[in-house]
């Protein structure tokens, strides 16, 4: 419900907003209000035909507290607040016995935190506020899981908590309570940033649910600002109390404050094996931990660096995960990848900045060794991508925005990237898409048209567009007509590259896959987006485009007879 649709009455002098709620019994409300004046206490009350039954009150004016009301009766509800004493955030209502299959409803969110109106955008957003790392990405109880690091107060970076949703086919996403809170010392101080930062889960050894790791962070907190936690939900859908497992850094080792992102997974002997990303003067460390205990709570042990870093002068290695990409875990001969951001990094060549690497090699559960490395993604906006083994595949997704764009004073609504695979072909790392974003093929906006050359229109934001080339490398430019921004799309001597400009001071990077020769390629198109997949994922590039105006139209450019059919499709989530 937007602000738009909400009763405003006076009573008194004061403005009072009603948001209005039809409840099933044993619904569960989740509300986060302020003060709105200091010294003046602020209240919310739940009322029904029968009259006022209960209320939430907070002091505090300087920060949104959260708050849980019950009502068990269900029916009809009114939520009154006097705007002049309270300033809600974030209303919600869920019931507990079924919010898996139904989500949660969102009766309210501040206008500086409401989500984009784009209903016709087919990426992951948040039903408000910040996001960015994706979180504890896998499959438990049966369905794929989500978790993201997120701030509900407003588009901007902030005290972390772990958003959640869940799906059925990682396209079609239904939104959750949120699932990890920071602690109580960071939500009562604003002013120490932080909170539970970016990490993994693994499904309970002993039961149902899930164990989560995460980064607890502090600013400023000594001797460590970054420790490693763990928690665990038996109904995946709330955490119980986190308890520190790894409270310090590895001693002698060099290593700046950076020690974060714990990414947990079994290796080729059975153990479960914790890396974790930081810095040192040698240049981005992967940290290796592992433990004897079956249920990954307790006994973690410092192994040793993994991998160190020196190409790209990152400051940190965020967001590590390793996995068995063309063979079970256990086989020795089976390769693996190990996948990483490199924060603040530059590829000096183009200006592309915090580049994400896929290295390929073999792990016998102590060290890595490599045999080839590429990058994830050529576009730099598939950023703390997190990928996990879903039966036989490998399903992996990733923050749809680069730091270079954005900081704690930037309002910055993103969304998550394509869901994608990665196998290995032919000595090659490959990232296209899941196989089911085919589903979201609409119907055929064209087939004949764009392939001799003339101008295709759109309908709305979301396309997909596959064509195919004579010949590997034959030249071409998909121009792309948007109302604010330079976009192309071209094959030339040079690579495979997305043309980028903005208007803005500075010079845009140059976004290329140098020396790729693709024959076939796959672009999808969003509000806000545009993902290249060239021969089934060879070549993947991500770039954020700023706002939400739609790409109207395309027109291909290229030699008589070099397109051998191309085919636009209209897509709807």
């Amino acid at each position: 419900m937007s602000d738009s649709q909400l009763k405003v009455r006076i009573a008194g002098g004061n403005a009072i907003r009603s948001l209005h709620a039809d409840l099933p019994v044993n619904a569960t409300f989740h509300i986060w209000l302020k003060a709105a004046k200091p010294d003046v206490p602020g209240s919310l009350s739940f009322s029904n035909v029968r009259g006022k039954f209960g209320e939430v009150s907070v002091t505090n004016a300087e920060e949104y507290e959260f708050r849980i009301f019950h009502v068990f009766g269900g029916g009809s509800v009114e939520l009154d607040y006097d705007t002049d004493q309270t300033s809600v955030s974030v209303a919600y209502w869920f019931a507990l016995a079924d919010v898996l299959e139904t989500g949660i409803t969102v009766i309210h969110t501040n206008p500086g935190n409401a989500p984009p109106n784009i209903p016709d955008s087919y990426h992951f957003r948040p039903p408000f506020g910040w996001m960015n790392d994706p979180n504890g990405f896998g499959r438990f109880g049966g369905r794929p899981h989500l978790f993201y690091q997120h701030y509900s107060h407003g588009l901007r970076w902030n005290t972390m908590h772990w958003g959640h949703a869940v799906s059925s086919d990682y396209l079609r996403w239904r939104h959750m309570p949120i699932f990890l809170f920071p602690s109580e010392d960071l939500t009562a101080r604003p002013d120490k940033r932080g909170g539970a930062y970016s990490g993994s889960a693994i499904p309970l050894a002993d039961g149902p649910g899930i164990r989560v790791f995460f980064t607890e962070q502090v600013q400023d907190r000594i001797p460590e600002q970054q420790i490693q936690l763990t928690a665990t939900s038996s109904d995946l859908i709330t955490a119980g109390n986190a308890d520190v497992i790894l409270p310090y850094r590895p001693l002698d080792e060099g290593l700046t404050t950076d020690f974060r992102d714990p990414y947990v997974f079994k290796g080729p002997d059975g153990r479960w094996k914790m890396l974790l990303g930081s810095q040192s003067d040698e240049g981005g460390v992967v940290l290796l931990y592992e433990t004897h205990d079956h249920t990954a709570a307790t006994g973690w042990t410092y192994i040793g660096k993994l991998l160190v870093e020196k190409h790209y002068r990152t400051t940190a290695i965020e967001c590590p995960c390793l996995l068995p990409i063309d063979g079970p875990a256990t086989d020795p001969a089976t390769r693996w990848v190990l996948i990483l951001g490199l924060m603040n990094s530059e590829d000096q060549s183009t200006r592309r900045k915090n580049l994400t690497m896929a290295i390929v090699g073999w792990f016998d559960g102590q060290t890595f060794s490599k045999e080839f490395e590429q990058e994830l993604d050529f576009g730099t906006d598939n950023y703390a991508f997190q990928a996990f083994v879903d039966g036989d595949a490998i399903v992996g997704i990733g923050w749809l925005a680069n730091w270079a764009d954005t900081g704690p004073a930037i309002d910055f609504p993103t969304a998550m990237t394509l869901p994608r695979n990665i196998h290995l072909s032919a000595g090659e790392l490959h990232t296209p898409p899941i196989g089911a974003a085919e589903s979201l093929r609409s119907h055929i906006l064209d087939r004949t048209r764009l392939a001799a050359g003339e101008q295709v229109s759109f309908i709305n934001g979301s396309v997909e567009i596959l064509f195919e080339l004579e010949k590997p490398g034959a030249h071409f430019r998909l121009k792309l007509h948007h109302p604010t921004v330079r976009l192309e799309v071209v094959v030339d001597d040079e690579g495979l590259a997305i043309c980028h400009e903005d208007g803005g001071a500075a010079q845009s990077p140059h976004y290329i896959a140098k020396g790729a020769r693709p024959r076939r390629l796959r672009i999808f198109l969003d509000y806000g987006s545009i993902e290249v997949f060239a021969d089934h994922g060879r070549w993947a590039g991500t770039k954020r485009i700023s706002g939400f105006e739609p790409v109207q139209s395309a027109r291909l450019i290229a030699e008589t007879g070099a397109v051998l059919h191309a085919t636009v499709w209209a897509l709807k989530p």
